[in-house]
């Protein structure tokens, strides 16, 4: 049995890798803390495909999510890729198909409607027009930088991320606020939402924003997260169209399996499907 030595070094050469091959930046921070995780958890032991299976049980007793630790997995056999110890690599834990969302950290267009009030009544513009935007374009947060003055003129932005360039359209009365906000804020080109150092916002900074604002709006916290709006725009855009490979376009999913992890009803949803049916005497 093949035996290998894993440092903090090779670790950094497949964050290096990873960025090389376009992935996101939040995506690479995520796969290095978790080979960082599981290099820490040997504490000096050679790697194994057994080594790595003892960790995959170690996270379950933890109680890590199965979701979790087979996300976990992924970075850690794509590290064993890049080192070639194709042999060190584990098999990923057999999870079934969620069918219902949960419904206690789904964000409804009333609670999105309050927070964006909230952020408007405490002038707080800039993260009113980030909240707009977010859920009217279901862009990441990481594609927020793409927000750009000329890209409000023109009424869409091109985003380019995971190898892909795929075009958002922007409404015409959003392209007016953020034009006007530009206007306010002295921006003559480039990124609209930047910090007062006029920098690019981290996703870290847009999180803290929208989590210091979810009390005064009545909004449980655990609902107040970027990509709840993404959730919410593909809810609402499906609502409208019916059409799950045009919104895959839109939401910049290569595999539609994807998309529909999207659009899980709610337990109480399909129970009221389960009621229409009529099948009760």
């Amino acid at each position: 049995m093949t035996q290998f030595q894993l440092t903090a070094g090779q670790i950094e050469d497949y964050g290096r890798h990873l960025l090389a091959e376009e992935r996101s930046r939040s995506t690479v921070e995520k796969y290095l803390r978790d080979a960082g995780a599981f290099l820490r958890w040997l504490e000096g032991r050679t790697v194994t495909r057994e080594a790595a299976a003892d960790w995959k049980g170690a996270l379950l007793e933890t109680g890590c999510a199965p979701a979790t630790v087979n996300a976990k997995l992924s970075a850690l056999n794509g590290l064993f890729r890049f080192l070639g110890w194709e042999e060190c690599r584990v098999k990923f834990l057999k999870v079934q198909r969620r069918l219902f969302r949960d419904a206690g950290r789904e964000l409804t267009k009333g609670e999105y409607r309050r927070l964006t009030q909230t952020a408007a009544s405490l002038g707080r513009r800039r993260l009113e027009l980030i909240l707009q935007t977010l859920c009217v374009t279901g862009i990441r947060v990481s594609e927020v930088k793409y927000i750009t003055l000329e890209a409000a003129r023109q009424g869409k932005a091109e985003i380019a991320l995971k190898g892909k360039i795929r075009t958002i359209l922007i409404p015409g009365k959003l392209c007016r606020k953020l034009i006007q906000y530009a206007r306010a804020e002295k921006i003559a080109s480039g990124e609209i939402f930047l910090t007062r150092g006029g920098r690019s916002l981290s996703r870290k900074q847009i999180w803290a924003q929208m989590k210091a604002v979810c009390r005064q709006a009545g909004v449980e916290a655990s609902k107040v997260f970027p990509h709840n709006l993404r959730h919410l725009f593909a809810r609402c855009f499906y609502q409208v169209c019916r059409d799950v490979a045009k919104l895959a376009d839109v939401l910049g999913h290569s595999c539609m399996e994807t998309t529909r992890i999207y659009l899980i009803s709610t337990g109480a949803e399909h129970a009221k499907t389960l009621e229409m049916m009529r099948l009760v005497s």
